[in-house]
């Protein structure tokens, strides 16, 4: 049963996920750190929340992550991540990562993947210019398609016509929709996959994990007992906590972060 999470109410999930003895707080970024925004690249964390990841991430027996779709490239561009950041990042569904004082985890992809990535995008960047306001993202290991700033109509055609080339192309890529985006990406690998390889990294005993998307169900199911999931708006969710938008995520993480760093005193 999904509850709404109260600003400034007690609430015994948040305080027992703040007292774990290794706390793992692993964020979604666009929907969830950042507000959803029109051009992808603008996207950026709030402040109340970059002020509790920081607060968060020197604390003992605590680690943040960013969990994203986003290729690595661009998850370190919009998050704003630098070379001595102490956040971790796990970027293309948890294919890629970025570990502090170590950098990028080598991700490998076959010469062929290559080659057939670079030619869906030869061949959809001319489509897409028929649909004003649709908008191609090259990743890492796949492609992306916006419709946020098109019309909802010529979105849908749009998105019905990437389908076509794909199907025809690249059959097996993993197919992903979400709020107004479309991704195929020759890898298999979903958030579920990034929280328990996260899990295993960081010894967590609970896991805060929070999104807003279908894509980061994946990781919703796969949390504990022991861990706390959040979700940021409406929709169907496997959380335990809701919240209305990206600042209440902030100021629910602003109370995580006292109450474990008075806990630790």
């Amino acid at each position: 049963m999904t509850r709404t999470w109260t600003p400034g109410s007690p609430d015994e999930a948040v305080t027992a996920i703040a007292r774990t003895p290794v706390l793992l707080v692993a964020l979604d970024f666009d929907g969830t750190a950042s507000p959803l925004v029109a051009d992808p690249m603008s996207a950026r964390a709030l402040p109340e929340i970059a002020d509790a990841v920081a607060r968060l991430a020197v604390l003992p027996d605590t680690e943040v992550a960013y969990v994203s779709g986003r290729s690595l490239v661009h998850l370190r561009e919009i998050a704003e991540h630098s070379d001595d950041s102490p956040v971790i990042l796990a970027g293309s569904h948890g294919a890629q990562y970025w570990f502090p004082g170590e950098g990028e985890a080598d991700a490998a992809e076959s010469e062929q993947e290559r080659d057939l990535r670079e030619s869906l995008f030869d061949e959809l960047e001319p489509l897409l210019t028929e649909y004003p306001g649709v908008e191609l993202e090259r990743k890492t290991f796949g492609v992306g398609i916006h419709g946020r700033p098109a019309d909802p109509a010529v979105e849908r055609a749009a998105f019905a016509a990437v389908d076509e080339v794909m199907a025809r192309r690249a059959a097996r890529w993993r197919r992903r929709t979400g709020d107004r985006i479309l991704e195929f990406s020759s890898r298999h690998e979903g958030k579920d996959a990034a929280i328990t390889a996260l899990r295993a990294r960081t010894g967590a005993t609970g896991i805060l994990f929070a999104g807003d998307d279908v894509t980061d169900e994946d990781a919703l199911r796969v949390l504990t007992k022991d861990d706390l999931g959040v979700r940021v708006g409406p929709g169907e969710t496997s959380a335990t906590l809701r919240v209305g938008s990206p600042q209440q995520i902030g100021e629910l993480l602003g109370v995580i972060a006292t109450e474990r760093a008075a806990g630790r005193e």
